[in-house]
């Protein structure tokens, strides 16, 4: 004999417990009551009560109108750890990762888009004679660059170094800086960007 869905019973599938905690967690973080929350995203107060006590399953636009109100994407708003590798790759074939690629300087990130607001991860590589400029970064922003093959002349503001294979430099990024390669063969190094 077929059974019907109890609507009182809490959701049980992984998906919706996550996101009727997510939505109650977000609305208490924001202090907002159902009522508010309902206004902001033009859900009904009735639907929302649904969701956060896990009896209604809602539809992709409920989901994204919700996930508008507060601000964030549907995607931030319904991953949990359960719901994601805990890898994320970076392919050295994507050109989407290329930064800059030119005969004088091919700049490749090796960090995932997202990480890029405070960490940033980069292959440099240079021709014999070229080099990188850069104009001064945000206050406090810090550069590491650590040579695998060549030979470099690293400017920041008025200092200056010279850096071989297996070198690394930190300097300031927040001034204007510049890398030559010094060196006849081409320059491998890896640079990593941190701002405050």
């Amino acid at each position: 004999m077929a059974t019907t869905p109890n609507k009182n019973r809490p959701a049980t599938d992984p998906a919706s417990q996550a996101l009727c905690q997510r939505v109650t967690q977000l609305r208490k973080q924001h202090r907002l009551t159902l009522d508010k929350l309902a206004a902001a995203s033009g859900v009904s107060r009735s639907m929302l009560s649904q969701i956060e006590r896990g009896q209604a399953n809602p539809t992709l636009a409920v989901t994204f109108r919700i996930a508008q109100a507060f601000g964030i994407s549907v995607g931030e708003l319904v991953d949990q750890p359960w719901a994601s590798s805990s890898i994320e790759v970076v392919h050295g074939d994507d050109p989407n990762n290329l930064f800059r690629s030119d005969d004088s300087c091919q700049i490749r990130t090796l960090s995932p888009l997202h990480m890029e607001k405070s960490t940033e991860f980069y292959e440099l590589r240079l021709a014999p004679g070229a080099s990188f400029s850069s104009a001064a970064h945000y206050e406090g922003t810090r550069e590491l660059l650590t040579l695998a093959q060549g030979q470099a002349e690293v400017r920041s503001g008025d200092s200056l170094c010279k850096l071989g294979r297996g070198d690394s430099a930190h300097y300031r990024g927040d001034l204007t800086h510049r890398i030559d390669n010094t060196g006849s063969d081409e320059l491998i190094g890896y640079l990593v960007v941190t701002s405050p």
